[in-house]
């Protein structure tokens, strides 16, 4: 019954189309619009990839109608992106063309499985000044990218952005450059001027249609993307032999992880600025790993969902899958019906609008947030930027968390300590052999061994309260150093008190032995008051200091 409950919450139902009825006029524009503003990019980031734009156009179909229909979110747009494009390049360069259906439906899996096994929440986990810096990064790499296509240049052979665009630059023959850089300040100057004009011009499209004019009209000498299928492909298994997972596992585990933070990232930004209700992080997944497989399967490229695609369908009033749905349809439709218009794109025109992509990418406000918050946050920014551009996108991320979490974890020793207090009320004769020391914060392994010595430091004393009261955080760490304090001040004769352990903590501090090392069980209280007297007690009784004696 368990795994029926578990099917039924991740596969779709009545209630994904439950606004449709009233809605589905709306849908409709803001799925065509999607498509008209996806068609450009689809085009782009195949051509960038690697894999060719009939690539890119096939992601846009196949993978957008999977995930519309099973994905988590109402409004998440699917298709190829330009950080899956930063990451399958050099994939493509390593392994060849041959590699990517299989890479993409062994990528496809691991989401899948990602989703059944409900991890969709861990994307939670990522600190807000990693992705920004995350996302700054894409930005530089799909923008250096672009380098060579804008100046009619050779490749360069490295698989690092910025050298590659290098190299790129090294080897311009600036009589082919001039005509392509040309159309890309075409596209440049429509893509900027056309919102101007109004907000809902498709500005890479028409940006796209006038650079396309141009080079027909004046015959320019520039490369053109060349023949594309008049059809989507038959879906073929590609070959998964042994030898080829196992070549392909980390590539696949890396597109795999891209494809998640991707997709769940969109996905929630979507479900913030809409009013469609929330997202199923692990139906997303699941939605997400069976748009990968299903264009592997036709020859297109791993699938996430795409953030600048998802807000053009929001503004423009999408709030069902439908509207996702006729984006790919409207995609579909160029393929059977206008790939001979499309073939004759220039490459220029395609580098040009990623080029704007990439730029608008970068938020100003967000960064001037980021980077005037603190110290520590601007440090992990700008980690996982340059990491970003010079080494990996997942090695980013993972050295990006670690960063924030080792700052979170000074911040948090920073607000733990001990502290000596002063008896309350008015002081009596022999209470400077007594010594209250309060617990703050968290004592945990990182900030135990500091607070065991500043207690140890203690002289001249014959009773020491320990309040825990305020001790927010308890690991066993910190349990086991309380426990060897309470010790070494037994074995110099000082007797301990603790007050206040709380409820949440009681079982951890029996387990580890806090209570066990006491002189006495009565040597555990609830109230500051009582801890004084009882401590008074001990300190006005007959007899040498420092006070040994069996407790009560």
């Amino acid at each position: 019954m368990k795994i029926l409950s578990v099917a039924r919450a991740l596969l779709p139902g009545r209630a994904d189309y439950a606004l449709l009825p009233v809605s589905w006029r709306v849908d409709l524009l803001a799925g065509m619009t999607v498509g008209i503003v996806a068609l450009p990019l689809a085009l782009a980031f195949g051509v960038s990839s690697g894999a060719g734009a009939a690539s890119g156009l096939i992601t846009a179909v196949v993978a957008g109608l999977v995930a519309a229909v099973f994905g988590g979110s109402h409004v998440q747009v699917s298709g190829p992106t330009g950080a899956m494009v930063v990451v399958l390049a050099p994939i493509i360069a390593a392994h060849g063309p041959g590699a990517l259906a299989a890479v993409t439906v062994l990528a496809g899996v691991i989401v899948l499985i990602a989703g059944v096994l409900k991890l969709g929440r861990v994307v939670s986990f990522i600190p807000w000044p990693v992705i920004e810096g995350f996302t700054v990064g894409i930005a530089v790499i799909i923008f250096l990218q672009q380098i060579p296509a804008a100046f009619a240049s050779n490749a360069g052979r490295s698989t690092n952005a910025a050298v590659f665009a290098l190299q790129a630059l090294g080897g311009v023959d600036w009589g082919a450059a001039v005509p392509a850089l040309a159309l890309v300040g075409v596209v440049v100057a429509v893509m900027v001027a056309a919102p101007r004009i109004h907000p809902r011009i498709p500005a890479s499209l028409v940006a796209i249609v006038v650079a396309g004019i141009i080079a027909e009209v004046f015959s320019l000498p520039v490369a053109r993307i060349g023949a594309l299928p008049g059809s989507l492909p038959t879906p073929l298994l590609p070959v998964l032999d042994p030898g080829t997972v196992t070549a392909l596992a980390g590539p696949a585990a890396t597109i795999a992880a891209l494809a998640a933070i991707e997709s769940l990232l969109s996905a929630r930004v979507a479900a913030s600025i809409s009013d469609t209700g929330p997202y199923d992080a692990d139906r997303e997944l699941l939605g997400q790993g069976l748009a990968s497989i299903a264009s592997g399967f036709f020859g297109g490229m791993p699938a996430t969902g795409a953030i600048a695609r998802t807000a053009v369908n929001i503004r423009s009033g999408g709030r069902t899958r439908l509207a996702a749905l006729t984006h790919a349809l409207v995609l579909l439709a160029v393929v059977y019906l206008a790939t001979t218009v499309v073939s004759r794109i220039p490459l220029a025109a395609l580098a040009g609008v990623l080029m704007v992509t990439a730029t608008r990418m970068v938020s100003l406000p967000a960064l001037r947030a980021v980077i005037g918050s603190t110290r520590a946050d601007t440090v992990v920014f700008f980690t996982t930027a340059v990491i970003t551009v010079s080494f990996d996108l997942i090695e980013a991320v993972e050295i990006g968390i670690a960063v924030s979490a080792f700052f979170a974890l000074r911040s948090l020793v920073r607000s733990s300590g001990v502290h000596r207090e002063e008896i309350p009320g008015p002081a009596r004769e022999g209470d400077e052999h007594i010594a209250v020391f309060r617990l703050d914060g968290a004592l945990f392994f990182a900030a135990a061994e500091r607070v065991l010595d500043r207690v140890n430091e203690i002289s001249n004393v014959d009773v020491v309260i320990i309040r825990m009261s305020q001790l927010q955080i308890l690991d066993a760490t910190g349990a086991r150093v309380i426990t060897e304090m309470v010790q070494a001040l037994e074995r110099r004769g000082i007797t301990v008190l603790i007050k206040g352990v709380q409820d949440r903590h009681l079982r951890l501090v029996t387990k580890v032995g806090v209570i066990d090392s006491l002189r006495h069980h009565k040597h555990l209280f609830t109230d500051l008051a009582r801890a004084v007297e009882h401590a008074r007690s001990h300190v006005n009784r007959p007899g040498p200091r420092p006070g040994i004696g069996t407790g009560g």
